[in-house]
C-alpha cells in the first residue's frame, strides 16, 4: 500500500514525526509533502497567484511552499510514480472539530486526496489549551491510529467522504472509548479578532478563539473530545441543504420571476 502524507502545520511538525510511524506500521511505501512552513487555517486555499517551490529533502521526502491542498496536487499529479492508495493528513497539533473542520488546513489535504478518488483520513491531537507550550501527547495518536486506520480501511466507503479522526488531551492508558460522531457546532462568537497597536500607534489584529466552556451534544466530536473518547466523523465536501432544495423548488423553477416593480 502506497501512503501519501501531508499536513497544515509544516515540514518540522512534531505531529508529522508522528505521523510517518503512524503510516510505516501500515506500509513500507511512504510519501511525505508537506508545507515548508505553517498553513493551519488555511482551509482549502489553492496557490494561484505565485509560483510553489518544491525542495526534495530525502527519499519519497518534499517540501512545498504552499498549502496543504497545493501539496496533494503537487504529489499525485507531478511528484509520485504512481496515484498513492492512501492519503493521511496530520498530525495536527490540536483538535479539528465542529466547525474548525471548514478552516481547517489538515481537514482539506484528506479532502484533496478524495477528490482524486483516494481513501483520505484527517487525524489530529487534541490539547489541553491552544499554546506553544501545551505538551501534545502524539504518543495517543500513534498508539491507536493504525487499529483505527485498519479497520476503516476494511470498510466501504461511499464516493466524496473522508475520515476525521481526533484524539482526546489524554495519554493512551485513560483513553477506553472510540465513539462514531457527527460534526457539532460551538455558540456564535467563539472565533474573534483582537485589537492591538504596533509602535507607531497604528492598529492591527490577533484572530483568536475564546475557549469558553460549552455544553456539547451527546454524539458530536465536540463532546467527545471533552469527554476523553476518540471520535471518527465521516465528513462530506457537498455542502446542498437537500430539505430546502425541495422547499425552494416550490417557489422558484421554470421562467425567471419578475422583479418588485414589474409587476
Amino acid at each position: 500500500m502506497r501512503i501519501l502524507l501531508t499536513n497544515d502545520d509544516g515540514i518540522d511538525a512534531e505531529g508529522l514525526t508522528c505521523l510517518e510511524n503512524i503510516a510505516r506500521a501500515l506500509s513500507d511505501d511512504v510519501w511525505i509533502v508537506a508545507p515548508a512552513v505553517e498553513q493551519s487555517g488555511k482551509g482549502r486555499g489553492l496557490t494561484l497567484t505565485e509560483p510553489l517551490r518544491v525542495n526534495k529533502l530525502g527519499d519519497k521526502r518534499f517540501s512545498v511552499t504552499g498549502t496543504p491542498t497545493d501539496c496533494v496536487i503537487l504529489a499525485v499529479n507531478e511528484l509520485m510514480p504512481e496515484k498513492p492508495d492512501l492519503v493521511l493528513s496530520g498530525v495536527n497539533r490540536g483538535h479539528n472539530v465542529g466547525e474548525d473542520t471548514s478552516y481547517s488546513g489538515t481537514v482539506a489535504g484528506a479532502l484533496q486526496g478524495m477528490a482524486f478518488g483516494i481513501r483520505s483520513i484527517a487525524l489530529s491531537q487534541s490539547l489541553e489549551r491552544f499554546h506553544d507550550e501545551a505538551v501534545a501527547h502524539w504518543e495517543t495518536a500513534e498508539a491507536f491510529a493504525p487499529g483505527i486506520i485498519q479497520k476503516l480501511l476494511d470498510q466501504k466507503w461511499p464516493d466524496g467522504v473522508i475520515m476525521n479522526v481526533n484524539f482526546p488531551r489524554l495519554p493512551p492508558e485513560l483513553v477506553k472509548t472510540v465513539e462514531i460522531t457527527r460534526q457539532g457546532f460551538r455558540d456564535i462568537g467563539e472565533l474573534h479578532a483582537i485589537r492591538r497597536d504596533d509602535l507607531r500607534g497604528r492598529p492591527y489584529y490577533w484572530m483568536a478563539f475564546r475557549g469558553q466552556p460549552h455544553e456539547h451534544a451527546q454524539g458530536t466530536d465536540l463532546r467527545a473530545m471533552e469527554e476523553g473518547r476518540i471520535s471518527v466523523t465521516p465528513l462530506q465536501i457537498d455542502l446542498t441543504h437537500t430539505q430546502m432544495i425541495n422547499d425552494l423548488k416550490k417557489v422558484l423553477g421554470g421562467a425567471p420571476p419578475k422583479g418588485p416593480h414589474e409587476q
